[in-house]
């Protein structure tokens, strides 16, 4: 009975971790925008590549055998949902993009960290920025107002 509650409070905190709850609201995002993808292929760009190229992909395919009992190999539908993957990919990576740039224009420039070390102006060796004696050459250090550090 331990060992089964342990597992359960574990998968409990896994599933209610912030990326993990993220990831399912990107799923669920994901799925409603293929539909919009999928909907902006098959209702405007097919039959607009249709009058340039006279062909709607959907209806492509080749029997396979004689009969009705034949398989019908439907490479039109194939060659639809690679024209949805690509369609989906263009516009996730403009959007990507469009964040990105928005995000770099309004990004604070970061302020550079205090140092935390300075050189030892006997030896030339790294120490620590609050050091009195150097580790290295045991020279006694001066507080000489900044100088010697890096």
């Amino acid at each position: 009975m331990g060992k089964t509650k342990g597992f359960i409070n574990e998968f409990k905190a896994f599933i209610l971790r912030g990326n993990v709850m993220d990831m399912a609201v990107g799923v669920i995002v994901g799925g409603a925008f293929t539909s919009i993808v999928t909907s902006l292929n098959t209702d405007i760009l097919t039959p607009i590549l249709g009058i340039f190229g006279g062909t709607d992909f959907s209806s492509l395919s080749v029997k396979l055998g004689s009969g009705e009992e034949a398989p019908v190999l439907a490479y039109g539908n194939f060659i639809t949902a690679v024209i949805n993957f690509l369609i989906t990919a263009l516009v996730i990576f403009c959007i990507v993009k469009t964040i990105n740039s928005v995000h770099n224009k309004f990004k604070h420039p970061e302020e550079p960290a205090a140092p935390t070390t300075k050189v030892c102006p006997y030896c030339k060796s790294e120490i620590a920025i609050d050091a009195v004696r150097c580790p290295h050459c045991t020279s006694e250090l001066k507080d000489e107002g900044g100088s010697g550090k890096s």
